[in-house]
């Protein structure tokens, strides 16, 4: 089994900047494929970001991309997730899901451990 636990979300202005982090335990997710996803009150969880094992390739939302950076620290056992220039739209819980298969997925169904999650607040 493994376990994820986000941190590092919180309340922000519209333009500023956030890291999350999602440490894992119980195994290494050196060989996962991890991913980032957020759900906003109402709505269905969305894919974010996404990163390969090996860190080759990253993929992400058209809403996100060249604002958010996502990176792993398999050392660490942790994967990030910078945001900057930060939207209200941004709003949400933000989750960090780990699939054992190293195969690209923007599909929330195809990761098998999920973290509780971190709220991520941006105000205008």
């Amino acid at each position: 089994q493994v376990q994820l636990v986000e941190s590092g979300g919180g309340l922000v202005q519209a333009g500023g900047s956030l890291r999350l982090s999602c440490t894992a335990s119980g195994r290494t997710i050196g060989i996962y494929f991890m991913g980032w996803f957020r759900q906003a009150p109402g709505k269905e969880r969305d894919f974010v970001a996404a990163v390969s094992a090996g860190a080759a390739r990253t993929y992400y939302a058209d809403s996100v991309k060249d604002r958010f950076t996502i990176s792993r620290d398999n050392a660490k056992n942790t994967v990030y997730l910078q945001m900057s220039n930060l939207e209200p739209e941004d709003t949400a819980v933000y989750y960090c899901a780990a699939r054992i298969l190293n195969i690209a997925t923007r599909t929330y169904e195809n990761y098998e451990y999920w973290g509780r999650g971190t709220q991520v607040t941006v105000s205008s």
